[in-house]
């Protein structure tokens, strides 16, 4: 017969719960230390400025989107990933992930990235004179087959959510390549000199004003997009100034930015004529227009702090298994249908559905559609 020191035993086994406790406790404290240093507090008020002024000037202009991007740059490089999205394949069509494992980004950037884009893309639907709103883009993006082909509205989400993916890192390749990737996104024409976009991008790394180089990179890719319609033209010079934008300031990858608010009636000229790249004071509405959407995004910002802060304290109480998948998603993408969770954690339909109630009765996450079938769910 086996014999066993049971004094011994026991307190072996007491240690290995002490540790397990100290362990539980300290990622508890780490969490908590992390979220707190994300508390994000209102803008203050002289970096929100009078955009939009009969008297517009270039240095007000630059000064008040200086100041806001400034403030969203630190919220961009404060995070650290708390959540185990770095550890696990999550379902690789999602745009939205973590941009690799050390990310000094947030957890909900990703989540902040792609609703910026489904903004920006409804806001380029309405320019483009389609009918489909945020919930017609947000159904087409994540309802519809894989098979199906994509609406009008659904190729310019995708062309924003193209922000999110890991070709548009700021220190993958952005080559010619990538461009007619993204040139796709909206069918333009084959024989687009996607060579000499990739080198107009190149040229804008250098020491010149960020939003300066975002405006003149824009402008002269109207000239290499000649034969694209000229919305279509418009629209990918207002992605690739955002492009322009992050790389000079270093971000991870771009946020959506100028297609939000270039068509807001504050930015137009007096006539109330939209703003455009071929325009002689295109540099000084792309400033307005950058310092006006940097705000909206320090607001959404905040929003998703706060949301994903809650999200990652209710996390240990659910008790279906193979939740943490479900949670990156919610943290990486703008929303997520039962279907898509339960395929990406191996979860059942009812599984999935009865996991999304719970979180919803804990306050930490939105149906978003009102609708009594074919949800999504959202920070």
């Amino acid at each position: 017969m086996l014999e066993i020191d049971s004094d011994t035993f026991v307190d072996a086994r007491s240690s290995s719960r002490a540790t397990k406790n100290q362990r539980a406790q300290s990622r508890s404290d780490t969490a908590a230390d992390l979220q707190k240093s994300l508390e994000i507090q209102p803008l203050p008020r002289w970096a929100k400025g009078a955009a939009g002024a009969q008297d517009r000037r270039q240095d007000d202009a630059q000064f008040l989107a200086g100041a806001v991007l400034a403030l969203l740059d630190q919220i961009l490089r404060s995070g650290a990933d708390v959540s185990s999205a770095g550890n696990r394949a999550v379902d690789v069509s999602s745009a939205g992930k973590n941009f690799g494992e050390g990310s000094s980004e947030p957890v909900f950037v990703g989540a902040l990235r792609q609703r910026l884009a489904l903004r920006a893309a409804a806001a380029c639907a309405a320019m483009a004179r389609l009918r489909e709103d945020e919930g017609a883009l947000r159904d087409a993006e994540h309802l519809a087959g894989v098979d199906a082909a994509p609406t009008p509205g659904g190729r310019l989400h995708c062309l924003w959510r193209f922000f999110a993916t890991r070709q548009a890192q700021i220190d993958a390749r952005l080559d010619a390549a990538f461009m007619r990737t993204a040139a796709d996104c909206l069918e333009l024409p084959p024989h687009i000199d996607c060579e000499a976009l990739a080198a107009l991008l190149q040229e804008a790394s250098t020491h010149e004003n960020p939003l300066n180089a975002a405006a003149r990179v824009s402008a002269r890719a109207l000239h290499i997009l000649d034969d694209a319609p000229q919305i279509d033209a418009e629209i990918f010079a207002l992605w690739l100034a955002d492009l322009v934008l992050a790389r000079r300031l270093a971000w991870a990858a771009p946020l959506p930015f100028l297609a939000t608010t270039i068509a807001h009636p504050s930015i137009g000229s007096a006539t109330g004529r939209r703003p455009r790249p071929s325009d002689p004071d295109w540099c000084l509405s792309v400033a307005y227009a950058y310092a006006r959407a940097a705000q909206d995004a320090y607001a959404l910002a905040g929003e998703l702090s706060r949301r994903s802060e809650t999200l990652l304290s209710v996390a240990p109480k659910l008790r279906a298994k193979r939740a943490a998948p479900v949670v990156d998603l919610l943290l990486s993408d703008d929303c997520v249908s039962a279907a898509r969770a339960a395929k990406a954690a191996g979860l059942s339909d009812r599984a999935s559905r009865r996991l999304f109630d719970r979180l919803v009765a804990l306050g930490a996450v939105r149906e978003l559609t009102g609708r009594p079938n074919f949800r999504l769910y959202g920070l």
